[in-house]
């Protein structure tokens, strides 16, 4: 990546910031802590990030410098690569928690994964329910009788379920380690015609379900996949280098709290290869259920003992046209997609297939196995 896409990467408080993540050393894979304008190796404290997050105080920690922290952002490349700063944890998403989300979540459904139909369906829906389930609580008596009355119209969906009801969707996203950092290559099914980027604010959370900070992700989405059937949700969302996180988890504390992620805005950019530009944002405050509530209903009946991650779910719809009028958005190879937000950084990625992207070929058994050689953990 270019200093243009680095310069961005940290947060623009991040001397205010206590910054996780992972880097590649020559070791293996290892958790880092950017502290006072450096970036510190803490695997002697703890051989995961899932472990270091169980840890008090982890802003006092000390260790090896790896980098200057300046190195990150001047892109020279001196450093060693930064990968997703997750590794042990379940990879979590909650979707259609934004209102415009579900209306193109029910236009993916009623087109049947045809971009061609959705624009004619898509202002139909927007006429008919479009102020109405903007301005309901999920799970209250309005969102109730908002239901039958769709219902009774013939117009009720699984997806307005979700996004009115009282049960949040929340499924598995990705196998733990399979996620991809700041500057890797995102992967879309090389089968998919109609799919996009969905820019995302991830808690994370501890094995005793403590939300303990955020990150940015990049819930790659298949609309062809998911409209057809919502049955094929786990195709539409779980492919080789589809979900991206990064760059660094920052933990809360005095200046990041859970407002700071209430109140964010999340920007997204997408530069194409030929020119092609989008830009969208996904407002919070517009979010249909809590944070805290998602982070409650993700642990309603599970325990996730290596903690977990749970993305929030967007508000970016993409129905800007790209090529032929009435088709809207979806990605091209090379696309270069920048998800960010002043108190979280960017994360940056490139836009392969699932097929060409780099094989996951590094899984919980080669960590072990590489955590033991390295006597960081023992039988």
């Amino acid at each position: 990546m270019t200093l243009e896409h680095a310069s961005r990467m940290l947060p623009v408080d991040y001397d205010k910031a206590i910054l996780v993540g992972r880097m590649l050393l020559a070791a293996g894979p290892t958790p880092v802590l950017l502290n006072g304008g450096e970036v510190i190796d803490v695997s002697a404290h703890a051989p995961t990030v899932a472990d270091l997050l169980e840890l008090n105080d982890i802003a006092s920690l000390e260790g090896p410098v790896v980098c200057d922290t300046s190195s990150l952002t001047n892109g020279s490349g001196g450093h060693p690569p930064i990968l997703s700063p997750i590794d042990l944890q379940c990879v979590k998403a909650a979707g259609v928690t934004f209102a415009v989300s579900a209306l193109e979540r029910v236009i993916e459904e009623r087109a049947r994964g045809d971009a061609d139909a959705a624009q004619g369906i898509r202002g139909d829906l927007e006429a008919r329910i479009g102020g109405g389930i903007r301005s309901v609580k999920p799970g209250s008596p309005e969102a109730a009788a908002l239901k039958a009355a769709l219902i009774e119209a013939g117009m009720w969906s699984q997806y307005l379920e979700v996004a009115i009801g009282p049960d949040a969707e929340v499924f598995t996203k990705a196998p733990v380690l399979s996620t991809v950092g700041w500057g890797a290559e995102v992967g879309i099914r090389s089968d998919s015609s109609w799919n996009n980027p969905e820019p995302e604010i991830v808690i994370v959370a501890t094995s005793d379900g403590r939300a303990v900070g955020a990150t940015l992700g990049n819930d790659v989405n298949l609309r062809d996949f998911e409209g057809r059937s919502a049955l094929l949700l786990g195709k539409a969302k779980d492919n080789n280098a589809s979900t991206g996180i990064g760059p660094f988890i920052r933990l809360f504390d005095g200046n990041f709290t859970m407002d700071t992620v209430r109140d964010a805005v999340v920007d997204l950019r997408i530069d194409g290869p030929e020119g092609y530009v989008l830009t969208g944002t996904s407002t919070m405050r517009e979010i249909s259920r809590d944070p805290e509530d998602l982070v409650r209903q993700a642990l309603s009946e599970h325990q996730y003992p290596d903690g977990f991650v749970l993305f929030l779910g967007t508000l970016f719809a993409p129905v800007q046209d790209r090529d032929e009028p009435g088709r809207g958005f979806t990605h091209k190879p090379g696309d270069v997609v920048r998800i960010s937000t002043p108190s979280l950084g960017e994360l940056v990625n490139t836009v392969t297939t699932s097929k060409a992207a780099a094989p996951w070929a590094f899984g919980i058994r080669d960590l072990m196995r590489n955590l033991a050689r390295r006597g960081l953990i023992t039988a």
